[in-house]
Parts: C-alpha cells; structure tokens; sequence
C-alpha cells in the first residue's frame, strides 16, 4: 500500500498509486509502521492534568521526555455534529495521533491553561523508536574520544586577554570531541553510550520526531493513505506543532535534568551586553541543529573579514575627505573666476536656461571625497579580499563539516521530501541500481516544469525592466520640472540652491521611488517563485532550497542592482550634444550627468537602497514579531496565580516561516553585492555593512531566542546553493569595479590629462599638473546652433553679451572643419579606458587564481582527522562481522571438532 500526502491536494481529491514495493526510498521511510484495518478501534491518547511544574520537559510521570508538541483547539460537541469540515477534522486528527501509536510513538493530552479549547498534545519516542530512526536516517554517534593531540596556538600568551571576547568557559563548558559513526541499531555496544537519557540530544530526538510526524497517514481510502503533518496544519486540524525550548529565556530553569541552554544562549550571545564576544557556535549547533549553525558560522566569518575591508574603505573615505578642498578640478570648479566665468549649456529643451558651472562647487567637492587615486586602490583590494574571503571561508566551512559530522550528509541522509514521495506514479529504471523505481514525472514532464518556471523568471524579470524604464521616464520628467524651479528666481528656493542641484534632487527623489518599487515587486514575486518551485517538484530538500534560491536571487538580483547598474554604465553616456540630443521614445531628452560625473548619484543610490533596505528589514524581522507576540501576551493574560506550563508559553511565542534562514541569507549575499559590485563608488559600503551586521548577528540570536518557537533542527553541510552565488558576485565584482572606474569616474580622462603633456598636450598645461583640466573637459557650443525644439525660452539677466555655452564631452569646437565630431582627445580616453579594464582585470584574475590554488580548501590537520576516523568506523563497525561470523561458527566447529575426536578414539581402540 502507498502513501499519499495532501500536499498541493484540494478537498477529497484522491490519486491512485502502485505498490509501495516499487518505491526505492518509501521502503523505510516507515519501518515500524502497521495498517490501521478500517473499522476496528484505536488507541487513545493517555489524558492527563498539569502537575504545577512551568518548566517540566516531561510528561506527568516525570520520566518520558517529551520530544514534540501538538496542539488543536476542541471543538464543542454540538458543533462537531452539526459541522460536516469539524468531523472530518476530528476523524483525521483521531486516526493520524492513532497511527503514531502505532508507530511506537507515546502521546499525552493537557488542556490548556489559558484558554480551555486548546489541547496540547505532547509527543514521546521511546528508546527503540529512537535506535530504528537514527539508523534510518543514519545520525552519526560517538564511538569513542577523540584521541588526536590537538595543536596549540602560537598565541596562548595572549589568552588572559583573548578569554574576555569567548562566552563564558564555567557557563558553557567545551563539549568533549568524539569519533562519529551512522548508528546501527544491532551494533550498539560499540557506541559510546554513557547514558541511553542523554545518548540522543533533544535536537537529534526532535529531528526524527518530525520525520515521523511528516510521514505518519491520516486518512485511508482504499489503497490511499494521505500523510504529513503540515497538510493537518494547513488544513486547520492542528494549530501548531514545535519541539519544546528547554527554558524560559531570561530565567534558568528550577528543574534538575533541564540544561538551561536557552537561558546559557541568550545570556552569552543574544543578550546586548554580550555584543563583543565571540559566538558559542557548538551550542548554538547542539540547540538549533547544524542548518542554523552554519547560517551563524557563515555570518560571524563573513563580519570578521568585513573588519579588515572597512578599515581600508574608512582610510580612503577619510584621505577623500582630507583633500577635497585641496583637489585641483575641484578649486577651478569653485573658483569664481574660472568656475564663475563658465557659462554651461541648458540641460533640457526650452525651459530649461543657462547657468554657472560653479553652482557646482558643494558637488564637486563631495564628488572628490570619493572619485580619488585612493579609490583605484580600494577597488584593487576588494577584488583580492573577496577571493580570500571565499577561500578561508572553505577553510572554515571544512573544520565545521567534520566538527559537525556533516561530511559525508548529502550521500547518506538526506530523505525525499514527503510531497515528492506522494506524487511518485511514473516507472523509470534506476540508472544506478537498474532495478524499477517510482518518479513523480516523466523526462518530458519535467522538462515542462522546468520550463515553465524559466519562463515565469524570465517574465518577472522583464517586469523589473520596466519598472527601471518607468523610473528612467520619471527622472527625465522630474528633471526637467526641478530644473526649471531652481533655475528661477524665486526667493523661497535661494538658501537650497547653494547645495541642491537639479540632478540631486532628481536622484535623490528617484532612489527613494526604485527603493519602494523593489520592496513592492519583491513580495508579489516571492509568492510566485515558491509557486514555481512547488510546481516543479524538487526530490530532496536540499533540492527544494537551491532551487528557490537560484529563482529568488535572480530576481533579487536584478530588482535591487538594475537601478546601480543604469546610473553607472547608461546615464549621460548617449545624451548628444545641445544642438542634436538624443531622445527616450523620441520624447524625453536623455538625463545628463552632473558636470562632476554620475559617481556621486551612484552614491547615493547605494546610500538609499543600503541604509532603507536595513531600516525595513529590521522593522520586518523584529519589530513586528515583538508586536505580535506583545499583542497575545494581552490578548490572553492570566492571574498571576496561574503556572503556566512549559509547551503552553512556547505556543504563545511566533512560529518560524516555512523558509526558515532563506531570507537572512537572502539580505546577507545583498549586501555583499553591494559591497562587492559598487564598492568603487562607495567605500563606505564595507563600513555600513559591518556596523549593520554586527547589530544583524545579536538581532537574529535574540529574534530566534526570545520571540519564536524553537525550529525543528536540520542537518546542513555548507550554506548550499549560496556559495556558488558568492563566487559568482565575486567574478562579476572584478569587472564591475573596473568598468566603474574606467566610464563612471573621472580617474581615466584625468591620468590621460596629466600624463599627455609630453606626448599629446591638451589644453594650456605644459608639466605634470591638473590645472587646466576642467575647462579641457567641456567642449565648446555656438548657442546659434540650437534647433527650435531645445533652444531655450529665457535667458539669465547676465548671459545678454555671450554667444557660446559649454557642455560636458570631447568634441571638436563651431567653426573646426569637423565641428561637433569627436575629438582625438576623446578617442585616447576611449583606448586608455579599455586598456585599463584589461589589464586589471587580467592582474586581478591572475591573483584570485594564485590565491585558490594556493589556499587549500580543508586544512591538512583536518584531513587527518577524518582519515583516522573512517579508520576506527572500519575496525570497530564492519570488522565486528568476523567476531559474529566467528561465534556463530563455534558451536558447528567445536562439533566437528569433537565428532573428529571420537572417531580418532574408535581408530586407537580398533587398532
């Protein structure tokens, strides 16, 4: 008979299915589990009243712990009879709590004491139940100490000072290291077991609770069996279901056998006061499971690294800042008798008048704090941080695998996911094995699923082009509207015009509009990219997640960067010159860049996006959790003479969504584009970042700590599908960097500008200096050459005796036999531009492959211990076969052997 769960089922809908006997992976997925025949009776669930304790982990006996909690509300009986929907869910939540009775499961009923509808139904694997899924999920356990000599740090010398940034050792004691092997229930004896109590951690117990929870049926219909927990959930038949905390988080528990690693987890690493120590990755791993861990591992490694970046980045923002007011371009875009006697061309058609281009100075001297040689540097660096970064990162990750016992997970314990087990009613030979085996769909099946989720990515991400066009259309419209307004002579607006530029205001309003637009679009296309991924039908959770993920940062991908990425290589690069500008949709004049360039609106893009994307994130992870659960806590307060029991005060805490850490990895590798991608424009990015995450690391701790349920723990190995991504962004950082500084910055046109006096000299410099560069850099127009359509309506009062205006390219000027053209000058910044992409882009490459090859991926030290490891799991586990081949043989050998005897005894007399 197979099992069907509900998942994506509607209603009564049944599917008819084969022989459990040719499902591959269905064959243990249920080892203890019998038929329950239709109409014979069933167990019940053993009732019992609360006995006073807030912090008993135990039933009422004191004894059996309990290892996960289901809660319903009871209905009143007259409503059940008169509610078709309430019988039915009576009828499944009745046989699904009997089919974990007979699955070797123990249950135990409370009724709530806060509010006497709710029942809560406490769940206990006993030991046998616990042995046969650890084998089924081959969980690895101790066999014996670990016995390799552990190597001491160079910098012990140090420790009377390093201690004081560790949790601390009398609180949360260093776990002793053992020699993991996959747990067979008939090879016992040569575990490690101390104490079968406290052989399995409650994680570890939690963990196959779940499983079986995931996979126990709870209707029958004919040879139909639909199964999983989360389909009761969804369908309203339980209300919740978690594995218990193990105390409250601000008090330690009373109870003897209780660890209190709870209350050890948020006094030592999510409590405030704790903010500068190192984090208890060991507990935090043994509480939550290893998935959790490595989000944690991954995020303190990734804000260590960020310190040495930020450093850097700080300097060259503060040697920016130092000399702005020394920057030579930025004195003659100031000074009034150079900047002040530059009279620039209008920017947009008619409306739009003359002005000065030292109307600029306050931009151009910021634009100075960050276009600097010092940037060029910084941009160099990141590239080689990042690799290192990567790198050490697989170092760390490596020591955490076999630390962890996640070595070998992804070949031995990863199970199918129950909705892919349902929907197995395709024949297909196992190319591994050859025998048959059960698939959810055909290759043609899957080659539409797949399609059809390309095409749905494909389609939102054409959303977000549009949405950037729109925004395009929106700063060409509100450019032309700021212009007209601070280029007039209304008295309100003269204290802003000494510091607000049209191209300012316009970007500064257009960044707050994309950053609205992007959290807009992200929430309608997360429900479609889970959609996809349901549709598509992964096998393994694993699978599940990658490819979410894949999808999800895609999207994300272009949704938050399109905007970066149109500021730094598109604007002002195709806008013409004032007598034949270039039109959007042969409407909209294209947007200029500033006269300083467009690196200082890509600032402030960054600047937006970075600092609104903290802002709501943290307003969406804990403010609205807080409020929740501050608003229940009202809802459904007692008299201070009530206990409250243990399982009763985590139902009133949050549960945790369904993707669990993939949004906290999601706004993680963000920011690290951010960081990585722009950071030639921004070198406070690293900056930000670190200050974000280290409030991010204690914010999480306490989020998960003190305001959700406790996650069921999940086995991980690395942080999966996002590590490709990371080296990915990290490529693409090399050439986004260089690209930013060759077309976004002024660096390029400057060094041609200083070093050509002695090979091509432009303008009035004969030595290596920049005076001269600013008036070198605009080309000159003939304002007679305005057609009809761009020439402007009015003239400033001071403008009557000109007749040119400058504008920012290099082209010839009126009156040169190729006026308007471009101009040599130009076509050098163009080869001096891409010779400079190349060859660093080449010099960086060449060390990020030098620093992979040299920088092993797991350390030498680990290597051994992992040697040695599957050394003694050779000798203590499979060896053992000849000791019971051995014993079995004895009583047939010593037969023979006395048979032999006799008839030697029958000869010697015979003779």
């Amino acid at each position: 008979m197979d099992y069907v769960s509900e998942t994506e089922l509607e209603g009564d809908t049944e599917i008819e299915m084969g022989m459990v006997d040719d499902v591959v992976y269905s064959q243990e997925f249920l080892p203890t589990f019998e038929s329950i025949p239709e109409g014979a009776s069933v167990p019940k669930v053993e009732k019992a009243e609360f006995n006073g304790k807030s912090d008993s982990l135990f039933f009422n006996d004191g004894v059996r712990r309990i290892d996960f909690v289901l809660v319903y509300e009871d209905e009143d009986m007259k409503e059940i009879d008169k509610n078709r929907t309430f019988q039915k869910r009576k009828q499944r939540r009745e046989y699904f709590e009997a089919s974990l009775m007979k699955m070797g499961m123990e249950l135990e009923a409370a009724r709530s004491v806060v509010d006497e509808k709710l029942l809560f139904v406490k769940v206990h694997m006993p030991w046998d139940v616990l042995c046969t899924y650890a084998e089924v999920l081959h969980i690895k356990l101790p066999i014996q100490p670990n016995d390799l000599s552990t190597t001491s740090s160079p910098f012990n010398f140090l420790s009377c000072i390093t201690r004081h940034f560790y949790p601390s050792e009398d609180l949360i004691a260093k776990e002793t290291e053992y020699f993991t092997a996959p747990f067979e229930k008939d090879r016992l004896e040569y575990f490690y077991v101390k104490d079968r109590d406290l052989f399995f951690t409650p994680s570890m117990r939690s963990r196959m609770a779940y499983y079986i929870l995931s996979r126990a049926p709870y209707e029958v219909r004919g040879n139909i069996k639909k199964f999983g927990v989360t389909k009761l959930l969804d369908g309203g038949v339980y209300k919740a279901a978690y594995p218990l905390h193990d105390c409250r988080f601000n008090v330690r528990s009373k109870e003897d056998e209780c660890p209190n690693e709870r209350y050890l987890l948020y006094n030592e690493w999510a409590h405030p006061k704790s903010f500068y120590k190192m984090q208890p990755l060991d507990l935090i791993r043994k509480y939550y499971g290893e998935k959790i861990g490595i989000y944690f591992a991954w995020l303190g490694f990734y804000t260590a690294m960020l310190a040495l970046a930020a450093i850097v980045g700080l300097g060259c923002f503060i040697y920016g800042y130092t000399t702005q007011e020394t920057s030579t371009w930025s004195k003659e875009v100031c000074d009034p008798l150079i900047g002040g006697n530059i009279v620039m061309c209008p920017q947009c058609d008619k409306e739009c008048t003359y002005w000065r281009l030292n109307s600029t100075c306050e931009s151009s001297k910021k634009l100075c704090i960050f276009d600097n040689y010092g940037t060029l540097v910084f941009a160099v660096f990141m590239a080689i941080w990042v690799t290192v970064f990567l790198e050490f990162w697989k170092r760390y990750q490596a020591e955490l695998e076999y630390e962890w016992d996640t070595v070998e997970f992804l070949e031995q314990e990863e199970q199918p996911r129950p909705e892919y087990e349902a929907k197995c009613n395709h024949e297909r030979i196992n190319p591994v094995t050859r025998v048959k085996e059960k698939v959810p769909y055909t290759a043609c099946g899957r080659c539409i699923r797949v399609s059809l989720g390309i095409g749905t990515v494909l389609f939102w991400i054409v959303l977000i082009l549009a949405s950037v066009v729109a925004i395009i259309v929106y700063r060409l419209a509100v450019f032309f509207s700021f212009s007209t307004r601070l280029q007039s002579d209304l008295k309100e607006l003269e204290p802003f015009k000494e510091y607000v530029t049209a191209q300012m205001a316009t970007s500064v309003t257009a960044s707050i509009i994309s950053f609205v637009v992007i959290m807009v679009l992200n929430i309608l296309y997360e429900r479609v990219a889970i959609w996809i991924t349901d549709f598509e039908l992964p096998r393994t959770r694993t699978d599940y997640e990658n490819s979410l993920t894949l999808k999800m940062f895609l999207f994300q991908f272009v949704n938050y960067y399109s905007s970066c990425f149109y500021i730094a290589f598109a604007k002002g690069k195709v806008v013409g010159y004032p007598g034949q500008p270039v039109y959007l949709l042969g409407k909209y004049r294209n947007e200029e860049c500033d006269p300083g360039g467009c690196l200082i609106e890509l600032t402030t893009q960054l600047t937006v996006i970075m600092g609104g994307k903290a802002i709501w994130n943290n307003i969406q992870e804990v403010l609205l959790p807080w409020m929740k659960n501050l608003i229940f806590r009202y809802c459904t307060r007692v008299g201070s003479e009530k206990v409250i029991p243990r399982w009763e005060q985590d139902y009133q805490l949050q549960p945790i969504g369904k993707l669990g850490l993939f949004y906290e990895y999601l706004e993680m590798v963000i920011q690290f584009g951010f960081v990585t991608l722009f950071v030639a424009s921004f070198p406070l990015a690293p900056v930000l970042a670190l200050v974000n995450n280290l409030f991010e690391i204690r914010v999480d701790a306490w989020k998960i700590i003190t305001q959700f349920r406790r996650m069921v723990p999940e086995k991980a190995q690395d942080i999966g599908a996002w590590q490709p991504i990371l080296q990915g962004v990290a490529i693409l950082a090399v050439a986004s960097n260089a690209m930013i500084i060759a077309f976004t910055s002024d660096m390029i046109p400057r060094l041609v500008y200083y070093w050509s006096f002695s090979v091509y000299p432009y303008g009035d410099h004969s030595s290596h200096t920049m005076q001269g560069y600013i008036n070198n850099t605009l080309s000159v127009f003939d304002i007679q050459d305005f057609s009809n359509k761009s020439r402007p309506l009015q003239t400033p009062y001071w403008f009557n005796n000109s007749t040119t205006c400058r504008y920012r390219d290099f082209r010839y000027p009126p009156g040169h036999h190729r006026q308007y053209e471009y101009s040599i000058y130009y076509w050098h910044v163009i080869a001096a531009k891409m010779a400079f992409i190349i060859v660093v882009e080449h010099i960086v490459y060449l060390t990020k492959f030098v620093l992979s090859y040299v920088i092993p991926d797991v350390p030498y030290t680990v290597r051994e211990q992992i040697k040695r490891e599957k050394y003694l799991s050779q000798v203590i586990l499979h060896e053992t076969n000849l000791k019971l081949v051995t014993k079995r043989l004895k009583p047939v050998a010593d037969k023979i052997l006395k048979h032999n005897e006799d008839k030697e005894e029958e000869m010697d007399l015979y003779f």
